[in-house]
């Protein structure tokens, strides 16, 4: 896996193994012509640029240039200066170079097309940090300094919609096949909307196989069109990571297949539920034992000093976990959505949940984050809380018992203005995130936010004009 690299582009086992994975892809995949060289940005959003498949060979062992500005793009994709980086200082070039075991057939476009998710390789120690997978690197050589492996897998909920768009460009839910009526279904868990589904679903978990993401299930949700997958475990926090940034695309591109638009947007409904990213984790130790495992049902004190950690970082991460106006609004009362930072003993309704199972399975699941949000920084943003809770002994306090839906924290950041104050004042993270991350997110994010402050929204001519 690639981390803030020492290496140079070429260098011993690397290179050999670079060339290995694309002979081997070339010879099991002989009729794709062009790959897709992927980077995925601050927002989650996936870029790059098209290759020639004879090419392959370059890419590993010279990498690839691409504006490092690419990185801090705003959701739109505007460069806006951030930190001086793009305009300001002449935009200049980072070199990004191929992630093992990600080159894949990009099966939705075809026998040409293959693709290779890409790192930018950074200096170890430099001031600036751009690609969000070096900071995830980062956190994760905490743990490795103490012997210790994250086990990471993600869960992913989003909607599907009708291509047709309602007023003002609202979401339609689709038409269910066979029937010609648009769904309306609230069913949770329903197997009869996953039959409406299925070919979506086919698509979805043929294309997950040969691309290699570990999809273990999928569950109908709480509104029309709603679905979760779930992805394996994975002791690499950093593939779990990627397996999450490429599911994205995956289910984007089975959608589009079948005549329909996917979302990860947080809240796409005002009156549905939202959709929202959870990461289960447990920790190894350097002999592959589950530190979280021990005392009953209770865990560890190993766990519960990281619950205590992954609450105190919580308000300052609130800006990465709900990363714009939007996905604030996906918190609420009564929808399975924390308000705070309660945590509890397999409750559904509290923000770091301990889930029943057998006792060296023990993990918690941190169920913050919406589904729009850059699954690096997310699972960077928690494992930093974990870390510090684990080397502070941080204190959890008490767990929470029945509904804490309605419990809504003072100290929590309750809109994205508020977090981006909380995660500039904040003194966990910027122990963690490499050089100066942390200021970069918050000025890319305060800089998107005042550009979607000046856009007059009809409701303003309908109130005030």
């Amino acid at each position: 896996m690639l981390k803030p690299s020492k290496t140079r582009a070429g260098s011993g086992g690397e290179a050999a193994r670079g060339a290995r994975e694309v002979t081997k892809f070339r010879k099991l995949y002989p009729g794709v012509r062009h790959i897709d060289a992927v980077f995925i940005d601050m927002c989650g959003i996936a870029r790059g640029k098209r290759l020639p498949a004879g090419e392959l060979a370059g890419l590993y062992d010279h990498g690839m240039n691409l504006p490092a500005s690419i990185y801090l793009l705003d959701v739109t994709g505007d460069q806006l200066d951030v930190l001086g980086r793009g305009f300001t200082d002449g935009d200049p070039d980072g070199t990004g170079f191929p992630i093992e075991g990600t080159l894949v057939p990009a099966p939705w476009a075809g026998p040409d097309l293959g693709q290779v998710l890409m790192s930018l390789r950074e200096p170890e120690r430099q001031q600036f940090c751009y690609d969000p997978r070096n900071v995830l690197a980062a956190v994760v050589e905490k743990f490795s300094a103490m012997g210790l492996t994250p086990v990471v897998a993600c869960e992913l909920e989003f909607y599907l919609f009708d291509r047709e768009r309602g007023q003002d460009g609202a979401p339609l839910p689709p038409k269910l096949s066979g029937t010609g009526r648009r769904d309306v279904s609230n069913q949770v868990y329903s197997l009869e909307e996953l039959d409406y589904y299925q070919a979506f679903m086919d698509d979805l978990q043929h294309w997950c196989a040969v691309q290699g993401v570990p999809a273990a299930m999928a569950s109908a949700e709480f509104g029309p069109g709603q679905f979760e997958i779930n992805l394996l475990h994975r002791a690499d926090a950093l593939r779990a990571a990627d397996d999450a940034a490429l599911l994205r695309r995956l289910v984007k591109a089975a959608a589009q297949a079948r005549g329909l638009e996917a979302s990860f947007m947080s809240k796409p409904y005002a009156d549905r539920a939202g959709s929202g990213f959870h990461a289960h984790i447990s920790v190894l130790d350097a002999a592959g034992n589950n530190i979280f495992e021990g005392n009953g049902a209770v865990g560890s004190p190993a766990l519960l000093h990281a619950i205590g950690g992954a609450r105190q970082a919580m308000a300052q991460s609130m800006a990465i976990f709900s990363p714009n106006i939007s996905a604030f609004r996906r918190y609420g009362p009564n929808i399975f959505v924390p308000q705070s930072g309660c945590w509890g003993y397999n409750n559904r309704s509290v923000a770091i949940r301990v889930p029943p199972g057998p006792e060296d399975a023990r993990r918690l699941e941190h169920r913050v984050a919406g589904a729009e949000a850059n699954p690096y920084l997310v699972v960077a943003a928690i494992l930093a809380g974990l870390h510090h809770g684990l080397t502070a002994k941080a204190d959890p306090g008490p767990p929470t018992k029945g509904n804490a839906a309605t419990l809504v924290a003072p100290d929590l950041p309750q809109n994205f203005w508020a977090a981006l104050e909380a995660m500039a004042a904040g003194k966990i993270l910027p122990e963690y995130f490499p050089g100066n991350y942390c200021a970069l997110y918050i000025d890319a994010k305060r800089r998107e936010l005042e550009k979607f402050l000046q856009i007059i929204s009809p409701q303003e001519y309908a109130w005030y004009l």
